[in-house]
């Protein structure tokens, strides 16, 4: 069973007499365990495949299908607790809640759930993102670079089947977003965890194990898709 199926997407936005199609039969399916990026330029219509697949927004038509669940059939209540329980996802900017500490922030949504070891396991987490060190520190005791690890510790939180990154790397300089590049590619090899990220960087697209780019709201794989 694919991780992740999208089967003829369409994402049609109106605004008074002008319809824009952001997405147009866009269809890909992601294998359990694959790391792929999803390239384009501005505009292509990345974010809106992200929102679509994390449950944030639903399509025109068209279905995403997670782990043989096809999300575009639950309700927002259902969706959301899909999401809570399956997907993890990490946006551009970290978003962290600032007067909690890196700890409070990993517990968080694990304390949502209703898990009982959610302080134990922030703490394995931000182990394992390499910041045991930093775990009482608020957001703005961080650098970028760190606040993008909590993000990445917070969406493992609760085990999810897919993760989703938004432009993670956006707002770090190279060196940082080196570091988290390779952070996910260690954790999507040890956890088996299937890793969809999308950005317009070449180098942080260059990581991932498959590359399929979008344009005008079309998926095409790239002539750089199968990397082994």
């Amino acid at each position: 069973m694919e991780a992740l199926s999208l089967q003829s997407l369409y994402k049609i936005y109106k605004e008074g007499e002008i319809e824009t199609v952001a997405l147009r039969d866009a269809s890909l399916n992601v294998q359990p365990g694959e790391f792929i990026a999803i390239t384009g330029r501005s505009g292509a219509g990345k974010s809106t495949l992200l929102s679509l697949v994390g449950g944030l927004a639903t399509p025109s038509a068209g279905k995403v299908v997670i782990h043989g669940t096809d999300i575009t059939r639950l309700n927002e209540r259902e969706r959301a607790e899909f999401r809570r329980e399956k997907i993890g996802i990490i946006y551009q900017t970290d978003n962290l809640i600032p007067f909690l500490s890196a700890l409070e922030n990993v517990s968080l949504p694990m304390q949502l759930a209703g898990r009982k070891d959610s302080q134990k396991r922030a703490i394995q987490l931000l182990g394992e993102v390499g910041l045991s060190e930093r775990m009482n520190h608020k957001p703005n005791m961080l650098s970028g670079g760190e606040r993008q690890r909590v993000s990445i510790a917070a969406a493992l939180a609760n085990e999810p089947e897919l993760l989703l990154a938004d432009e993670l790397t956006g707002e770090l300089d190279s060196s940082s977003a080196d570091k988290v590049m390779e952070l996910l590619g260690a954790l999507n090899t040890s956890h088996k965890l299937t890793l969809v990220i999308v950005t317009h960087n070449k180098n942080v697209a260059a990581r991932a194990k498959r590359q399929v780019k979008i344009t005008d709201g079309q998926l095409l794989e790239s002539d750089a898709a199968h990397v082994h």
